[in-house]
């Protein structure tokens, strides 16, 4: 069975929670991401590596999943250790029990709880009262598990971060908020196009701003799709009705129809530009299937990347260095 060398700046992670990607330094995003390539090397070439074994992950869904629920339990059985999938028809927390004790009853048997769920103040408040770590599988707010992966395939593909420039086109939303937090500490230029009322949180926006400018990344506004565009080495859009947003679907095909990834717009960046969706795609919608099924995609090795971005994570947080 294999054994890895842990990034130092990680071995004081044990125990801690990952509500956002500013829970985390800089240089520990850069070591996750480190970590990250090598258990994906040692999975490609079907090297056991357990460190979890004996673990357990609980795993709380209040919205559905696919990539999220899937990766997370191949990703802790791989690590050696087990999980339990529960929502809230399995458990007292969807008949009135707190989640404050839900959080206490739960950290006395498992070892980590990871949470996809809509009002972020339920992720803040668990991992508050919880004696263990909590992971934030995805809020109505941030999606840091999708950011991770989307460094890491970032750097899979074109090398390196610091410096590349990444076009963001559509929804303010979470997975653009935890993009934000993910590029400014890795030192990404980030440009951004949203139509007007769809920007993302200015709050984030802030917290982006200074971690920015303590690694040198730069964060841009466009209103036009096209200039966010221009030399970007990488180009990502998102749905642009998210989960529980289905009753805006109708005025947002309206307000985003000159926001959609064409191949058009993916000629105004790098001729060796990628394609990124955190999935599931709509295509003929927020990107066209010339774009999403072409050449310059990654969405499958993005989606791929969730395994080993949260592999490193699950033995970051819960393993014993």
């Amino acid at each position: 069975m294999a054994t890895l060398s842990i990034p130092s700046p990680l071995k004081t992670c044990t125990g801690k929670s990952l509500l956002t990607l500013t829970d985390f330094a800089p240089d520990e995003i850069t070591s996750l991401l480190s970590l990250a390539h090598e258990l994906k090397k040692l999975q490609k070439n079907e090297i056991a590596y357990k460190p979890l074994t004996g673990k357990t992950l609980a795993m709380i869904f209040d919205k559905p999943s696919t990539r999220t629920r899937v990766s997370f339990e191949v990703g802790m059985v791989q690590l050696g250790g087990h999980v339990m999938n529960l929502n809230r028809q399995d458990i007292q927390l969807g008949r009135g029990e707190t989640v404050e004790d839900t959080a206490k009853v739960l950290s006395r048997y498992i070892d980590g709880i990871l949470i996809r769920t809509y009002d972020h103040e339920t992720v803040d408040i668990l991992a508050k009262t919880s004696t263990v770590p909590v992971i934030n599988g995805l809020t109505d707010y941030y999606h840091p598990c999708q950011a991770l992966a989307d460094l890491l395939t970032l750097q899979e593909e074109k090398g390196y971060l610091t410096g590349l420039k990444v076009a963001y086109v559509g929804d303010g939303n979470n997975v653009l908020h935890s993009l934000m937090h993910g590029a400014a500490a890795t030192g990404v230029h980030l440009s951004i196009s949203t139509p007007a009322g769809y920007e993302p949180n200015l709050a984030v926006w802030k917290e982006t701003e200074i971690l920015a400018a303590e690694t040198g990344a730069s964060i841009t506004f466009y209103t036009d799709p096209l200039l966010a565009v221009q030399e970007a080495d990488a180009v990502y859009t998102d749905v642009w009705a998210s989960m529980g947003q289905e009753e805006e679907k109708e005025k947002r095909l309206k307000d985003f129809a000159e926001y959609q990834v064409n191949q058009a717009m993916m000629d105004q960046a790098k001729e060796d530009a990628i394609f990124l969706h955190c999935l599931p795609a709509y295509r003929e919608l927020e990107v066209t299937a010339e774009v999403l099924d072409g050449p310059q995609s990654v969405v499958f090795n993005q989606a791929e990347n969730r395994l080993h971005a949260q592999k490193a994570l699950l033995v970051a947080l819960l393993g014993e260095f």
